[in-house]
């Protein structure tokens, strides 16, 4: 495993970040192919033993029980080991009946904190994540709450998913005013056949050596597989059916290429697409629910293509419309807008 430091921090991460989002109780949350607290844990097992040290989690992902379930499997397996661990969660925007009870974004945001770290059994969080724009609270509020948990030692970087690149440099800019804690991170939609970040985010990142740590980063399995073959997540996954069903047919032409590719150099799908995104992002976070998963994330770190196959790769691709999060969380007026707009002070 290789390593690396994560944008503007000291925190040391594995290349690969291990996604958790297929972890935690299938009957509670949004996923039917989830795995249980057994099989978590060995697939977390498996993945320190690999060398990865960077988690990735969300209050979001299955109510809550998959932060149980990292959290209970982090402290029986490496205890000892905390410090070398890096653990990122995330906060969703301010409830209906939060914005109706008057709490404010930085009362939010302590909530949501506390409530992961009583979860996770930790007392702090090394990556606390801004899982996406919030567009009905002021932007002071939120960066606020933020600077609060960073000062108050629960964590220790904060970073964001799912915005444009003017928001975050607007936040930044906010917070280097303020003299509040900056983004150090940017997890975003990002693989070969979903380059869109490549317009603005990711220049803006590499001028400000803000760390991209990419989600989807096989779509969903698609990266990984030659069409046709078919797994339960592929057959049960209705969200990832609804980002990348709609671009299927100019998609298959750069998935045929992955799988020549991978062939000729005797390797699997899944090296061949996360090598790619290696050379263009610092921790791609790779979700597995088997053994193999992991594997195949942690042999791609050691795989160095050719400018040559890396154009190959890219040739086809065509302009995408956002899709998930991004798409359905855009305000479509200026009035819905405004809140972040609003000088605070």
């Amino acid at each position: 495993m290789q390593y690396i430091k994560l944008g503007n921090s000291d925190l040391k991460v594995s290349r690969i970040c291990m996604g958790c989002m297929g972890f935690g109780d299938a009957a509670r949350g949004q996923h039917s192919w989830t795995l249980d607290e057994t099989q978590s844990r060995e697939i977390i097992a498996h993945a320190l033993e690999l060398g990865v040290n960077f988690f990735d989690t969300a209050p979001s992902y299955q109510s809550g029980t998959s932060e149980q379930y990292l959290g209970r499997a982090l402290r029986t397996l490496a205890s000892a080991r905390r410090d070398e661990l890096v653990v990122a969660t995330k906060f969703l925007p301010r409830s209906d009946s939060e914005i109706a009870d008057g709490v404010d974004g930085r009362k939010h945001v302590r909530r949501m904190l506390d409530e992961s770290l009583h979860r996770l059994g930790f007392d702090y969080i090394d990556l606390y994540i801004c899982h996406m724009w919030d567009y009905r609270t002021p932007l002071h509020e939120i960066m606020e709450g933020l600077n609060d948990a960073v000062q108050a030692g629960k964590v220790r970087y904060i970073g964001i998913s799912n915005c444009f690149a003017w928001q975050l440099a607007k936040a930044n800019a906010l917070a280097e005013r303020e003299g509040f804690a900056r983004f150090i991170s940017v997890q975003g939609h990002y693989n070969l056949i979903f380059r869109e970040e490549e317009r603005e985010m990711i220049p803006y990142c590499t001028d400000e050596n803000i760390a991209l740590t990419p989600y989807s980063s096989l779509a969903g399995g698609r990266l990984s597989r030659l069409p046709g073959e078919n797994t339960r997540r592929l057959a049960e996954d209705n969200y990832a059916a609804l980002k990348y069903d709609v671009t299927r047919d100019i998609d298959a032409p750069i998935i045929a290429r992955v799988a020549e590719l991978a062939d000729r150099r005797g390797v699997t799908m899944t090296e061949i697409s996360l090598a790619w995104l290696l050379e263009h992002s610092a921790a791609p976070i790779v979700g597995a629910t088997k053994a193999h998963h992991i594997e195949g994330a942690a042999r791609a770190v050691e795989l160095k293509l050719t400018p040559g196959e890396c154009a190959y790769l890219e040739e086809l691709y065509q302009p995408h419309s956002l899709v998930g999060v991004m798409a359905q969380n855009t305000p479509r007026s200026d009035n819905s807008r405004q809140v972040w707009f609003t000088k605070d002070k």
